[in-house]
């Protein structure tokens, strides 16, 4: 089992950034998969970006060039960096990690991008 615990939300401007964490109650290093997804209201959840733990990442199209996804095994974090913020962007961002055949998932950040 893993618990994940996301931080680092809030509201920006468009054109700002945010960094989000996830820590893991685990060294993220045993952990197959992990990775970020957001959900605005209305929507269904999507997929935002992941990373394996050989480093490979994908990225949504959405939001290729604009974020990058981490982890850290000395801290048993993941990180979310966000740049260029925009008001889509707007939704509650969540953690998720795969463990063997079983995924986990925090409580979600919420962050908003208005002016």
């Amino acid at each position: 089992q893993v618990q994940l615990v996301e931080s680092g939300g809030g509201l920006v401007q468009p054109g700002g950034s945010l960094r989000l964490s996830c820590a893991a109650s685990r060294n993220v290093n045993s952990i197959n998969v992990m990775g970020w997804y957001r959900q605005a209201p209305g929507k269904e959840r999507e997929l935002v970006a992941v990373i394996t733990t050989g480093r490979t990442t994908h990225y949504a199209d959405s939001v290729k060039g604009r974020f990058t996804i981490s982890r850290d095994n000395s801290d048993n974090t993941a990180y979310l960096q966000m740049n260029s913020l925009k008001p889509e962007d707007t939704a509650v961002y969540y953690c998720n990690a795969v463990l063997g055949n079983r995924a986990y998932w925090g409580q979600g950040t919420q962050v908003t991008v208005s002016s």
